[in-house]
């Protein structure tokens, strides 16, 4: 990606696969290259800035990075949602909730209407509009909005920071998607909104088939919500498997010292153990393993080329030196 300060290298050979009815959790530090790996997938990384100098998305057996125009906006709109950070800043203000569900869910028909699911449908159609005024009604009661026939009609500073997520969600999902990109949805919420959201995205898995990347930085959000994780440091998937079988048994330095770093009530004030240093300047990181400044087990090997995955055991995939 370009920068004013120069090129920075934000992925470094990524490779991740999801499968169909996966829960995948992606955890790692702020600016390992979560939330710009999750945005390459529908290509909503801008280029420029961004430039993709080789490699593949591979999604429904299509490389994304092939398409352009009418073909990617129909990929996104009938196949991919996205939930992103923030929920204060993801409704438009000065629209209400209905002026805003309703043209997500037309723009999707629009966009349909080029593979022949919506022939002969007309924009200004008031009966299109008010069925999809129902549609919209019908997704906010799904995702618990109260009286939504009411609240429909508000406005978003109306509405509370999970409610707001709440009608995102519904949004994202408005087009039946088969992948539901959610990138730490809970962020900005308190604990108990954070864990209705979690159990209604675990709801919405079950009854219609989503297949789901959550981007989180709670490893324990993952371990009750993900069946699988994979855990990344500054561009490139370090390690990767069942989630039980990660947290059970970590085996690269850098998920041994993630969870060395949770806290929990046997450990006394003060005795609890980060990760030493921090993540490095993508403007010029260190040559082969990217995590190697830090890592106590660093040999000369780990600074000459970036390790390939190995599988220690079936589904486990790791990326270090130490598994050779």
């Amino acid at each position: 990606m370009v920068t004013f300060d120069g090129v920075s290298k934000v992925l470094n050979g990524v490779n991740l696969t999801i499968n169909k009815g996966d829960l995948l959790g992606l955890v790692g530090e702020t600016g390992c290259g979560k939330s710009v790996t999750a945005m390459t997938i529908p290509r909503l990384v801008p280029q420029p800035p961004a430039r993709y100098t080789r490699g593949e998305v591979l999604f429904r057996g299509e490389n994304v990075l092939n398409k352009q125009g009418d073909t990617l906006r129909e990929m996104r709109a009938q196949h991919i949602g996205i939930v992103f950070q923030d929920p204060m800043t993801g409704l438009n203000p000065v629209f209400t909730v209905e002026q805003q569900m309703v043209d997500a869910i037309l723009s999707r028909q629009n966009a349909l209407s080029a593979t022949g699911f919506f022939r002969g449908w007309m924009p200004s159609n008031r009966q299109v509009r008010k069925q999809a005024q129902e549609r919209a009604i019908q997704l906010l009661r799904r995702v618990g909005i109260p009286e939504p026939e009411k609240r429909i009609h508000a406005y978003p500073h109306e509405y509370s920071g999970g409610m707001r997520q709440r009608v995102l969600i519904a949004m994202a999902i408005s087009g039946r998607p088969e992948l539901l990109i959610a990138d730490e949805p809970t962020t900005a919420l308190d604990v108990s909104v954070q864990a209705q959201i979690l159990r209604l995205i675990a709801e919405l898995v079950r009854e219609i088939g989503l297949t789901v990347l959550l981007i989180t930085h709670n490893i324990g959000v993952v371990a009750q919500l993900c069946n699988r994780i994979a855990v990344m440091y500054a561009g490139n998937v370090v390690e990767s498997g069942l989630t039980a079988d990660v947290l059970r048994s970590p085996k690269h330095p850098y998920t041994q010292g993630l969870l060395k770093a949770i806290p929990d009530e046997s450990i006394e004030r003060g005795e609890l153990v980060g990760v030493a240093g921090s993540v490095p300047s993508l403007l010029n990181p260190p040559p082969g393993c990217r995590f190697a400044p830090r890592c106590a087990h660093a040999r000369e090997k780990c600074t000459t080329a970036f390790p390939p995955a190995r599988t220690v055991e079936a589904g486990h995939d790791v990326s270090c030196v130490l598994y050779e």
